[in-house]
């Protein structure tokens, strides 16, 4: 992916379907701590770009750090007024470390399907099984049309006369 946008489709999809389960803020957070990784690589011009943090093994030493983010944001919140957008400190550790995870996973799957650099299975294993399992328009016409998607279902969620009955 072209940085990390185009994976934010998937995860409000999860999101929307989710809501309660998933944080779509920490899905976010995920794959942006994953990308910092290609970003600094892409800086110091080292190959390969998609190295670490693209494996299932670095992606999930990724999800307890973006809990830990997590937490020290809502600890520094508590002493330092930061907005609450989107009730970001309403979230529970289970619904961060869900959103976490799943943003995560979701990159590495991404990301290795279209990065011939990315080697999701190490150390046990150099090849990428699901490279060019896509193309990359159909890959990204994929994440876009998730979020559109997810953009219907909370639109929809939304509206009076498609919520359960009323008390």
């Amino acid at each position: 992916m072209p940085f990390t946008p185009f994976h934010f489709g998937p995860g409000a999809l999860l999101h929307a379907i989710a809501p309660r389960h998933v944080s779509f803020i920490a899905f976010c957070g995920a794959n942006v701590l994953i990308d910092i990784e290609t970003l600094v690589n892409l800086v110091q011009r080292r190959d390969p770009l998609h190295a670490f943090f693209h494996t299932f093994v670095g992606a999930t030493l990724v999800v307890p750090a973006t809990l830990l983010v997590f937490l020290a944001a809502r600890w520094f919140a508590a002493k330092v007024w930061l907005p609450d957008l989107f009730r970001w400190r309403s979230l529970t550790v289970r619904q961060v470390l869900v959103g976490a995870a799943l943003g995560a996973y979701t990159h590495v799957v991404l990301d290795s399907i279209m990065h011939a650099d990315a080697m999701p299975l190490m150390p046990w294993s150099a090849s990428n099984p699901v490279h060019d399992a896509v193309s990359t328009g159909v890959l990204h016409l994929a994440c876009f049309g998730t979020g559109v998607v997810a953009a219907f279902i909370v639109e929809y969620a939304r509206h009076p006369r498609h919520r359960g009955p009323q008390e």
